[in-house]
Order: structure tokens, then C-alpha cells, then sequence
């Protein structure tokens, strides 16, 4: 045992007991946060535009304050990008994270001094959770990899911008930074081919411990080294021991990663974004991800069919029912007000406050009124998947046919399949009642004759990762959508699918 392994056990002991004292306490913990954020808000532009001075309650914010997504926000992000100070948040951010926005193009979310540490140590605290419950640390005196995108920043007027995942890479602990791989100079590469291809000349002879990034592109690198090597990822990793991901609902991609891997482990599942660090799974034997309450955000939540309403609730953490989805609205001492994440969540514990990412409040298919959402399209395809385990899935999205050559409308399924179902029209009927059964409007529309079920279309292996090519999004923290209302994703699919 490494000395690593050794003083990471009393350390995990005492964050955890350290995180007890307010995972027990949420809705005093939330309050504190609140009271912070308000108080040093009102010394910025921000805070003098919406009156945060008169602010005494939750009650006042929400009056002063309206929700808002990125665009609501961009006019104070283009005054930070122009070198103005206490805009959002007092000074200047440490750095502004460039992400991908659907309709805002480029999105540049602040990261202060004052929030760099939830990134940092959420991250850490999630593998330190897992120590402390299980005893297991020895995959820390071996080699960690992190799938991530270029560490490489630039700089504006004394802000560092760069991507989130490679902003993080400059904090990864010292004592960390020795056995992490890639290097620097592999992780800066920009095509995803060519440094996936680093990356495995790197790796496939070191004593690999530990392994994160999104499932899919960590699918990609094991599918690499399986065709150098001809072997399973445990036979070329013996030391591999834990999976840690996030970005993405890890189900459909299980059978064929653990099928590649040719054992199982244990996983660690992590929800982080560029706006902040939301939550992690804390336990091997609980379902669910810890919400975090006491890293500098103070969150609110509306239910996810009231969202688009003019009278839609803000709620606090105390007023959240169990088994409801709930779009994410975040406060942080990085400067975002009342800004919505985008994200949809459910709660399934309460003490403490653990929860399932189910989807993006956007991202659902309603052309016809059904409001189909990513958790019942991920819980169709788990259902048709246990009824044909012989069926492994790479990727998937759904869009509408609004306007067929022939016949009713339907739902497409675009599927990638490592393995096919023996019978892919038995695995469509399973998708389509599944769907059904979970959505009681889709199932009337069906019923009605509005809608005929579902049409699956099997694409060719490698057509998601060529149409990402073609959209200049292949690696990193790219994913495709589950769900559009449109033909913009499934008609590029469409394109790069090859004949048989």
C-alpha cells in the first residue's frame, strides 16, 4: 500500500464526517448560502440593477429577480468579456468556461476564486466517499486517466477561457499529478482520432487504475485498444478497478462497457457542469446522486410541466416532493442568478437529498402534444434491452416524423448497435409499449389514431461518431441529444449512415 492509499483513508473519514453536518441540516445550509450570495451580490452591476439591497428574504429575490437562461445573462458576461469588474460576481472571474449553447452559440459561464472550489473538491470528494465506504484506495498509487478536452486556455483581458474539463485538469491535486495520464502535451491535441491514438500509446502498458470521462467516448478508447490488442480491457488493465462518469445516463451504455471491460467494477456516477458542480453518487450501496447543498450554491427548483407556465413555483430545497421532475435553477458565488441549467431531476431520498438526472428540460419530443421526455425513452430502451440481452447499444437519439410520404406521424428512433437485437421489429414493439405505458399522452395519441408506433431505424456502426466528426464535435464533453423536436440531428444522421 502506497502512501497515496495510506492518508487518503483518515482524510476521507473526515470529509465525510464533515458532510454530514449539512447534509442533515439542508434547509438551514441553503439558507446560509442564500444570505452569502445576496450579501456579496450587492456590490456588483448586477446587484444594483435588481435591487439586491432590498433583499431580506427568498420571497424578495424572487421578485427581484427573474429566471433566466444564458441569453437573459449574456449581456453581463459580454461586460466581463470587455475587462469590466464586479459584474456578476466582486472582481473578475478566474475564468470564463466556453461551452456549446443550442440556440446562444458559444457560451461563456464564469468561474471565480470563490467557485473554482466546487469543481475542485466535489470531484475529489466523490472518489474520497467511495473510499470511506468501501476501504478501497489502493487505486490511487497507480494510473488514473481522465477522457477530458484541451487543458490549452487563452486569455481576454486577464480571464483565462478555455473548457471546463480542461480548466479543471490545471487544479488536479500534486500528489495526483504524477501517475495522471495523458500528458499535457497528448491532452492539447485537438482532432479526437489523433489523440485518442496518443492516449492508447500512452496507456496500454501502464498499471491504469482508475478511468473517467463520458461513457461513449471512453466506449471509443476501449473499442481501440481491443482492436490493437485482441484482448479484453481486463486483461491489457488487471489494475482496473473503477469507472467514474458523468454527462450522461450511464444505462444504456453498461452491458457493452462492462462487456469490454470483461469484468465487473464498481462505478462512481458524477453530475458536473460548466455552471457548477451539482452532485455525485455517494454511496455503492444507495441509489442516487448526494445533492450538494454546501459548496456555494443555492438552488431552486420548478416542476417541469409547470416550466413554460407565466405562473410557474420556485421552490427551495425543504418544498421539493419525492418522484417529480424538476427543472434546476442555480445561485452561485460564481455570479449566475436564477439561472436555469437546463436540467431536469428527481428526487428519490430526502434525508438526505439524493436524486436522478432524468433529462433536459428542452430536449423532448412534444410535435403533437405528448411532451415525451429522456427518462421515458431511456426506461423504454432499458426495458426492450432486458427483454433481448443479447442487444448491446452504442447510441441512440429520437426525432418526429411529422410529415411521412405515407401513413400516420411517428417517433424515429435512430439506434447504433455494438450487437442487434435477433428480432428488431419484437425490440421496436417493446420500445413502443414501454413508451406508452410510461406516457399517458403519447399512449392516447397512439390509441387515437394520431400517431402510429414508433419506426426504429438500425443505423451503421460508426455513423454517430462521423456525423460528430461532421459537426466538428467528435471527443471531449460532446454528446448527442436524446430528443429533438426537429429533423436537424436525425436527417445528419441519416447522412453519415452507411449502407450494409
Amino acid at each position: 500500500m502506497g502512501i497515496r492509499s495510506i492518508f487518503s483513508k483518515p482524510l476521507a473519514r473526515w470529509v465525510v464526517e464533515r458532510q454530514q453536518m449539512w447534509m442533515y441540516r439542508p434547509a438551514q445550509t441553503q439558507q446560509h448560502w442564500f444570505e452569502q450570495l445576496v450579501s456579496a451580490g450587492r456590490k456588483t452591476a448586477f446587484g444594483r440593477d435588481h435591487h439586491l439591497h432590498d433583499v431580506r428574504s427568498v420571497a424578495d429575490f424572487r421578485q427581484a429577480v427573474p429566471v433566466r437562461d444564458y441569453e437573459g445573462l449574456k449581456p453581463y458576461v459580454e461586460r466581463i468579456l470587455a475587462g469590466e469588474s464586479d459584474v456578476l460576481w466582486p472582481g473578475k472571474p478566474l475564468y470564463l468556461a466556453k461551452t456549446s449553447g443550442t440556440t446562444s452559440g458559444v457560451k461563456y459561464i464564469p468561474i471565480t476564486r470563490d467557485s473554482i472550489p466546487n469543481h475542485i473538491n466535489s470531484a475529489r470528494d466523490a472518489l474520497l466517499n467511495y473510499i470511506n465506504e468501501t476501504g478501497k484506495s489502493d487505486f490511487l498509487d497507480k494510473k488514473l486517466i481522465f477522457l477530458s478536452g484541451s487543458p490549452e486556455l487563452t486569455e481576454k483581458n486577464g480571464i483565462h477561457i478555455g473548457r471546463l474539463s480542461g480548466i479543471v485538469n490545471h487544479h488536479v491535486p500534486a500528489y495526483l499529478r504524477s501517475n495522471q495520464l495523458p500528458d499535457y502535451e497528448t491532452n492539447t491535441i485537438d482532432d479526437w482520432e489523433t489523440k485518442l491514438e496518443r492516449i492508447i500509446d500512452q496507456t496500454i502498458d501502464q498499471p491504469m487504475s482508475l478511468i473517467s470521462g463520458i461513457p461513449p467516448w471512453v466506449q471509443m478508447y476501449f473499442d481501440r485498444i481491443q482492436e490493437r490488442t485482441g484482448k479484453p480491457i481486463k486483461d491489457v488493465f488487471p489494475d482496473f478497478s473503477l469507472f467514474v462518469y458523468g454527462g450522461v445516463n450511464f444505462e444504456p451504455y453498461r452491458a457493452k462497457l462492462f462487456d469490454s471491460i470483461g469484468k465487473r467494477i464498481d462505478s462512481i456516477e458524477t453530475y458536473p457542469a460548466s455552471e457548477g458542480f451539482i452532485a455525485f453518487q455517494d454511496s455503492q450501496t444507495e441509489p442516487g446522486l448526494l445533492l450538494l447543498l454546501n459548496s456555494g450554491i443555492f438552488y431552486e427548483f420548478i416542476a417541469a410541466d409547470e416550466y413554460f407556465s407565466e405562473n410557474s413555483r420556485r421552490l427551495t430545497i425543504d418544498e421539493v416532493e419525492l418522484n417529480k421532475n424538476y427543472a434546476v435553477i442555480i445561485n452561485n458565488n460564481a455570479g449566475l442568478w436564477a439561472y436555469s441549467l437546463g436540467d431536469t431531476v428527481k428526487f428519490i431520498s430526502r434525508d438526505p437529498y439524493r436524486l436522478l438526472v432524468t433529462g433536459r428540460i428542452k430536449h423532448f419530443i412534444s410535435a403533437f402534444g405528448e411532451h415525451v421526455i429522456g427518462e421515458e425513452v431511456e426506461r423504454a430502451l432499458q426495458a426492450a434491452m432486458q427483454q433481448h440481452p443479447e442487444t448491446e447499444v452504442v447510441e441512440f437519439t429520437v426525432a418526429p416524423m411529422v410529415s411521412p410520404n405515407e401513413g400516420l406521424p411517428y417517433h424515429e428512433w435512430l439506434v447504433e448497435f455494438a450487437t442487434p437485437p435477433h428480432d428488431l421489429i419484437a425490440f421496436a414493439h417493446v420500445l413502443n409499449d414501454r413508451l406508452t405505458a410510461l406516457n399517458v399522452y403519447y399512449d392516447d395519441l397512439i390509441t387515437g389514431a394520431i400517431l402510429r408506433p414508433l419506426q426504429l431505424t438500425s443505423l451503421s456502426r460508426g455513423a454517430f461518431q462521423r456525423y460528430m466528426k461532421a459537426q466538428g464535435k467528435l471527443g471531449g464533453q460532446n454528446k448527442v441529444p436524446r430528443l429533438a423536436n426537429d429533423r436537424v440531428i436525425a436527417d445528419g444522421l441519416l447522412a453519415q449512415n452507411e449502407p450494409a
